[in-house]
């Protein structure tokens, strides 16, 4: 019997009940459970230490079940017999896009201190604790960091905002 059948056979079912807690659904609880399993078979020869394989499998499932829980709540599954009811007849508020989009442009001028914070933490959703490993500073260097970096961000994006003043004809002119 191979090494990962041998895994699959010692904790699928725990990892399952596991799972089953988490998303009250068994047929998302057996998704979240080989959906663990394959990033095993992708990612568990990175493991040094076997007799930790358990606890590496509990935490990647929790994580997958975390990140699903991030997406459902950012992009939620709709009927789509449902939908055209629900469709809107006014245009987007494009301003918030237009403000992201700014922002993300702002943060590209600050400096890497700051930059690679901020962009793991609010671009790609990664934990101060991940941040933390993945840039190898202290947990508590990470969080200062963001802090500082979104006091940056908010005030040159605030500096940008006062210096464009709108005229009585509708008129853009920058200050200065």
């Amino acid at each position: 019997m191979s090494e990962f059948q041998e895994l699959v056979d010692a904790h699928y079912q725990p990892l399952y009940r596991f799972a089953y807690s988490l998303a009250k659904n068994p047929d998302r609880a057996a998704d979240l459970v080989q959906q663990t399993f394959c990033i095993w078979a992708q990612k568990g020869d990175q493991l040094k230490d076997r007799s930790k394989a358990k606890t590496w499998l509990f935490t990647t499932l929790y994580r997958e079940f975390l990140a699903h829980a991030r997406r459902s709540t950012r992009f939620p599954e709709t009927d789509l017999e449902t939908i055209d009811y629900q469709l809107t007849t006014h245009e987007p508020d494009t301003s918030r896009g237009l403000d992201g989009k700014r922002a993300v442009e702002i943060l590209q001028q600050l400096d890497e201190t700051f930059r690679a914070p901020l962009s793991l933490f609010f671009l790609q959703q990664h934990s101060y604790k991940e941040i933390a490993a993945i840039l190898d500073i202290p947990i508590g260097t990470v969080m200062s960091r963001i802090s500082r970096g979104k006091e940056q961000l908010r005030s040159r994006m605030q500096v940008e905002a006062e210096s464009k003043i709108i005229n009585m004809d509708g008129k853009v002119r920058q200050n200065g």
